[in-house]
């Protein structure tokens, strides 16, 4: 069962059960080798309280002071300011420079992974928050939140990716 909710205009909320165990989903949030698998995106940080972290997507990294992780309980939650947006990235994603300069121009949000076990199965609750009110990221990631957490399912169940 999955479950999104939009809530006000500045948050997003999406909670989908897997059939793993807390260890493996918290290894799938956080080892760079899967989420290359799932996200295209190696997310590399020592996930300690206060670290940096730095997205590396198709060679294109994107690191920054200030892009860094909030929460670290492992195997319990996980919460990390959302990245940093550059020329760069937005040419890999065919953003064009009007969309790169609102998106810079918005605040930092922050998404928050919390990991419960329920029975045989793991509860994963998704909330990234924080937008800038009446900001365009904020629909960019209600977007794309949905797919990715459904790619990162399909590995931690079957080792497997969607086809590309």
């Amino acid at each position: 069962m999955e479950r999104e909710t939009m809530g006000d205009n500045a948050s997003f909320t999406y909670t989908t059960y897997v059939n793993t165990t807390p260890e493996r989903l918290w290894r799938g949030l956080t080892d760079p080798a899967l989420t290359r698998r799932y996200w295209g995106v190696a997310l590399e940080s020592d996930w300690a309280e206060g670290s940096t972290m730095a997205w590396d997507e198709q060679g294109v990294r994107s690191a920054d002071p200030a892009q860094v992780v909030l929460e670290s309980k492992p195997y319990h939650r996980l919460s990390y300011t959302w990245h940093t947006f550059t020329p760069a990235w937005a040419r890999l994603h065919g953003f064009d420079d009007e969309l790169l300069d609102a998106l810079t121009l918005e605040r930092r949000s922050k998404v928050t992974f919390t990991i419960e076990p329920v029975g045989d199965v793991v509860k994963l609750t998704v909330v990234h928050d924080d937008f800038e009110p009446g900001g365009r990221l904020v629909g960019i990631c209600r977007e794309g939140w949905p797919h990715l957490l459904s790619e990162l399912k399909t590995l931690l169940e079957t080792g497997e990716t969607f086809p590309r």
